[in-house]
């Protein structure tokens, strides 16, 4: 199965936080799995870090080496993306999460999210 990584599930994995979910940990240990993470999180990362969210005080360079490095292949941002982005409903109003359904949509990868908001869009969406 191929898993897209939400922002939060990819910190989670890299620090083995607790919050990170046994269903989660499983689909990522899954070595028969592909796994993902977007151009949009490392985005996400940087721009929060420098408004110094608490969530989001880790550096953005450190997050993609070690995903690369622990075998994540990164996705980037297409137009084809960008404009499935209008087609969906407004119940979340975050613009990474909103790039990452549509991103998941667009290249049949399953979103890997621990945001229930996230999971009652259409799609391949997993909460976890």
């Amino acid at each position: 199965m191929r898993f897209l990584v939400d922002t939060q599930i990819a910190i989670w994995a890299l620090l083995d936080d607790a919050r990170l979910s046994q269903s989660a940990r499983e689909a990522l240990g899954d070595l028969t799995n592909e796994c993902f993470f977007s151009v949009s999180s490392i985005w996400e990362i940087a721009i929060k870090r420098a408004l110094k969210k608490p969530d989001f005080l880790h550096d953005p360079r450190e997050i993609r080496r070690q995903l690369l490095a622990n075998g994540y292949d990164e996705l980037t941002i297409q137009g084809k993306h960008a404009v499935e982005v209008d087609s969906l409903p407004p119940k979340h109003r975050d613009p990474f999460d909103r790039i990452l359904i549509a991103q998941a949509m667009v290249e049949g990868i399953t979103l890997l999210t621990a945001d229930p908001l996230i999971a009652q869009y259409p799609g391949p969406i997993k909460l976890a």
